[in-house]
């Protein structure tokens, strides 16, 4: 199963590198793109769940590497709910 990275940038311009276990995640996503931050979570809720689904029907169990990024994901977000407008940049995809 491909696996691959993908960088984003934080509203507070920090980054992280994320992964995901199958490329589905640039169906979801275009490098260089913005995206509000409710929506890249929820984008990013989809996507994983989607990618630990084929790791389930491929090797009989789930991903849990993707369920960590997604907790990671989530738990970076909340720093931000409360900015006005707060939005997340995806740099690049790394295969």
């Amino acid at each position: 199963m491909p696996e691959m990275r993908f960088r984003v940038r934080w509203p507070d311009q920090s980054e992280s590198l994320c992964y995901s276990p199958s490329l589905v995640i640039k169906d979801f996503f275009d490098a260089g793109q913005s995206y509000p931050l409710n929506e890249f979570v929820s984008r990013s809720r989809e996507a994983l769940g989607i990618a630990s689904e084929r790791v389930r029907q491929k090797y009989g169990y789930t991903c849990s590497s993707a369920m960590s990024q997604l907790a990671d994901i989530e738990a970076v977000a909340t720093r931000f709910w409360d900015s006005e407008t707060p939005s997340v940049t995806v740099i690049e995809f790394i295969e």
